[in-house]
C-alpha cells in the first residue's frame, strides 16, 4: 500500500496521510495533489511516500495527482522545510505561501516553453569598470562553491554594474542567476536595465505588483530553466531554478526584506542558506550595510569587498549640519536650505527636500483643551491630510473628516501640529512660486502608473523642487540632482528601538548618496539640534565603518544583536490583560535553558493595532542553538496551552520591530 505524505495549508505543524491513486508515474514527491479535507477539498504537496501510516487503514483517504503540473524539485522543498523549521512555521503554508496563486489552486497557467540554451544571447555591451569594480567582478566571477559576499560600495559607485558583470558570467554558461531588490517600486527600473543589458535573455519578474497569471507563468518559467534571471522583491527567493548558480542581494539592510505578517521570514537570511544549500556564491550589495552583515564580513565569515570611489561622479557630496537651536525656521526650514535651494533654481539644477512624513501634520490639536486626533482604533494619531481635507490613521487605515470645530469645547481655532510633507510643499510653493515642485510619497505615488510618471517628469527635468520620504531614498539616478536637504531627523536619535540609529544613518547617506550622482557637484543639508551627535559627524566624513564599529561596540556591551540572538512570542486579543494573561502563561510553560533568557510580557509599543490589543514577550540566547532548541521544545508546550477563541500569537525569529 502506497501512502503519501501530504503537506497542506492549515496552521498545523504535520503532515497528512493520504492513499496514492491515478496513473501519473514516478516518483509521487514534489507533485501537487488535491486531496479531501473537511467537508472540501484542498491542495498539497507530496512530501514523502511510505509504506505504513499511523491512521487506521479504512479511515485513509485517497489523493489524486494533479497531472499537468511539473514536480517541485527536492532543493524546493529542502528550502521550504528549513524554514519551516527556523521560523517554527508549518511547513503546510510554508509552501502554500511560497507557490504562486495559481498553482496553490491546482491550475496550470499557459507558458510558453524555451529552453535557456536554446537561444543564442546577443553579446552585452558593458561600460568598462573601474579598477574596485573589476576586483570585485574577478572574485565573485572567481567563486569555488558557497562564499558569502558584502559589496560595500559608497552611494553611486557601481554596484549594480559589478552585479551584471557577474550575471553575464553566469549566462555564458548556461546557468541562471537570481537578483533579490528590497522594493516593487525598484523592479520596473531594474528589470529594463537588466533587459536592455541582455536583450537574449529570458528576465522574469516576481513580486506581489504581478498579476496571478504572470506569476504563476514565471515560477513555472523558472521551474523548467526557461527563465535566465530572476528579478523579485522577497518572495522571489523561493522560485524554483534547477540551474541557479548566483545570488544577488541588492540594499540587503533594507527592512523590506523582513516579512512582517504570516510567514515572517528573512529573505536575505533564506538566500544566504539557499546558496549554501547549492553551494554557490552570493552578493549582498549595499553603501549601509546591516551591522550584522558588517560584523561577518569583518570577522571573516564573509568576504569584504569594497567599492569606495563613485564611477561616474568626480567625488561624493559634501555633507554639512545645519544648527537649527538659535535660528528661526519657517515651517520647518532654515535659512541655508532656503538659500541653497535658490541658488540651484538660479542654476537650472535639481532639489530634493527630505522629510520621512506624509500628510500635511502628524496630529490636529485643540489649544484650547488639548483635545487631539486620535485614532480610535490604534494607539496612535490621525494625520491631517489637508489636501483633501480628511484625517487618517496610516497604521490600520481608519479616516474621518476634519471637524470644524472641537468635538471636546467646541473651539473653531484647531491647529496642526509638527509637519508632513503636504506641509513642507505648501511652504516651498510660498516660498519659490514660480519653481516646479513634485512632492513624491505614498499619496502622491500610490499606484504603479503614478509613480512611473513621477520619475519620468523628474528625469525629464519637467521638476526643480522634490519633496519626498524614503521612496526616493534609494536606487535612483537624477543627473540635475545636486542638492538634498534633511529635514526632522533628530527624533530617530532617541528611539528607544536599538536599530534606531542605523536605520537612520542608512536611510540619511542612502537619501544623501542621490545628489551629485552625475558631472555636477552634489551637497546635501542635515538640519539638527544636536550637530555635535557622533551619527551626524560620521555622516559628515562619509565614515560607515566608524560608525558600525560605535554601534558594534555598543550592542557587543548590552548584549544586542549579531552578538545575541532574539525571538519575539506576540498575542493579541481585544483585552490587554488577556494577551498578557497568556504571555505569562507562555513563561510558565517554557521549558528550562540556561542558555536562554526570558523577559517579562510587556505591551508592545503600538499597542493597540485595528482595535486589538497586543503584548510581546522577549527571548534572547547569545547561542543561535540553544535558542533554536529551546523554541522548538516550547511551541510544542504552547500549541498546547488553552486560549480565549479570539485570542491570537505568533512567534516571530529575529524580529526588526518591537
Amino acid at each position: 500500500m502506497s501512502i503519501l505524505q501530504i503537506a497542506l495549508d492549515v496552521p498545523l505543524p504535520r503532515l497528512f496521510d493520504y492513499l496514492r491513486v491515478g496513473e501519473v508515474a514516478g516518483d509521487p514527491v514534489g507533485r501537487l495533489v488535491e486531496v479531501p479535507f473537511g467537508r472540501g477539498s484542498k491542495i498539497g504537496v507530496v512530501v514523502a511516500e511510505v509504506e505504513q501510516s499511523d491512521q487506521p487503514a479504512d479511515k485513509l483517504k485517497e489523493a489524486a495527482l494533479i497531472a499537468d503540473l511539473p514536480p517541485l524539485p527536492a532543493d524546493w522543498l529542502e528550502l521550504c522545510g528549513f524554514c519551516a523549521r527556523y521560523y517554527h512555521h508549518p511547513l503546510g503554508q510554508v509552501m502554500a505561501f511560497a507557490l504562486p496563486p495559481l498553482l496553490r489552486k491546482g491550475k496550470a497557467p499557459r507558458l510558453l516553453k524555451k529552453k535557456a540554451g536554446d537561444a543564442v544571447l546577443p553579446a552585452p555591451t558593458f561600460h568598462p569598470a573601474t579598477p574596485d569594480q573589476q576586483v570585485a567582478i574577478d572574485a565573485i566571477v572567481g567563486a569555488e562553491g558557497f562564499q558569502t559576499f558584502l559589496l560595500h560600495g559608497v552611494t553611486g559607485s557601481g554596484k549594480t554594474e559589478v552585479y551584471l558583470r557577474a550575471i553575464d558570467a553566469v549566462l555564458t554558461r548556461g546557468d541562471q542567476a537570481l537578483m533579490l531588490v528590497p522594493e516593487i517600486a525598484l523592479t520596473p527600473q531594474l528589470e529594463g536595465r537588466v533587459s536592455a543589458r541582455f536583450p537574449g535573455a529570458h528576465v522574469v519578474s516576481a513580486h506581489s505588483g504581478v498579476a496571478d497569471a504572470a506569476r504563476s507563468r514565471a515560477f513555472l518559467a523558472a521551474l523548467e530553466g526557461c527563465a535566465t534571471i530572476v528579478l523579485g522583491t522577497r518572495l522571489s527567493v523561493f522560485m524554483p531554478m534547477p540551474n541557479l548558480q548566483l545570488i544577488v542581494v541588492d540594499e540587503e539592510h533594507d527592512a523590506s526584506f523582513k516579512q512582517q505578517d504570516g510567514l515572517r521570514y528573512s529573505a536575505r537570511d533564506i538566500a544566504i542558506f539557499r546558496a549554501r544549500q547549492r553551494n554557490i556564491p552570493i552578493v549582498l550589495g549595499s553603501a549601509t550595510p546591516s551591522l550584522e552583515t558588517f560584523h561577518h564580513a569583518t570577522s571573516g565569515r564573509y568576504t569584504l569587498l569594497e567599492l569606495p570611489l563613485r564611477a561616474v561622479a568626480v567625488a561624493m557630496p559634501t555633507v554639512a549640519t545645519v544648527d537649527t537651536r538659535k535660528q528661526k525656521l519657517q515651517d520647518g526650514l532654515s535659512q541655508e536650505v532656503i538659500t541653497a535651494v535658490s541658488e540651484r533654481l538660479q542654476r537650472g539644477e535639481q532639489s530634493l527636500l527630505f522629510l520621512n512624513r506624509r500628510g500635511y501634520a502628524p496630529v490636529l490639536a485643540c489649544p484650547a483643551c488639548g483635545w487631539i486626533s486620535a485614532c480610535r482604533r490604534c494607539a496612535a494619531n490621525l494625520v491631517l491630510h489637508l489636501a483633501d481635507r480628511r484625517l487618517r490613521c496610516h497604521h490600520c487605515g481608519l479616516e474621518t473628516a476634519i471637524p470644524r470645530h472641537c468635538p471636546d469645547c467646541g473651539n473653531l481655532d484647531l491647529q496642526p501640529f509638527g509637519r508632513g510633507t503636504q506641509r513642507l510643499e505648501a511652504k516651498l510653493t510660498v516660498l519659490f512660486p514660480d519653481a516646479r515642485i513634485l512632492r513624491i510619497d505614498r499619496d502622491s505615488a500610490d499606484s504603479p502608473k503614478k509613480w512611473q510618471a513621477l520619475l519620468a517628469a523628474i528625469h525629464a527635468g519637467e521638476a526643480d523642487i522634490l519633496v519626498g520620504t524614503q521612496m526616493l531614498a534609494k536606487g535612483h539616478d537624477f543627473p540635475l540632482l545636486t542638492l538634498v536637504g534633511v529635514v526632522g531627523a533628530d527624533a530617530a536619535l532617541f528611539a528607544a528601538d536599538f536599530r534606531a540609529p542605523e536605520r537612520l544613518f542608512s536611510q540619511l547617506m542612502q537619501v544623501g548618496g542621490r545628489s551629485g550622482r552625475a558631472a555636477l557637484p552634489g551637497k546635501v543639508l542635515i538640519q539638527t539640534e544636536y550637530p555635535d551627535h557622533p551619527l551626524y559627524r560620521a555622516l559628515v566624513d562619509h565614515d560607515y565603518a566608524a560608525f558600525a564599529a560605535a554601534q558594534l561596540a555598543e550592542r557587543d556591551a548590552a548584549g544586542f544583536p549579531p552578538f545575541a540572538f532574539q525571538a519575539l512570542l506576540r498575542a493579541e486579543a481585544h483585552e490587554m490583560a488577556d494577551a498578557l494573561d497568556f504571555l505569562r502563561s507562555a513563561v510558565l510553560a517554557a521549558p528550562t535553558f540556561s542558555e536562554v533568557l526570558l523577559y517579562d510580557p510587556v505591551p508592545m509599543r503600538l499597542s493597540r493595532l485595528k482595535n486589538r490589543e497586543r503584548g510581546q514577550l522577549l527571548v534572547e540566547s547569545r547561542s543561535r542553538p540553544a535558542l533554536q532548541a529551546f523554541l522548538t521544545e516550547w511551541m510544542t508546550q504552547l500549541q498546547a496551552l488553552k486560549t480565549p477563541r479570539e485570542l491570537r500569537w505568533h512567534l516571530d525569529v529575529d524580529p526588526l520591530e518591537f
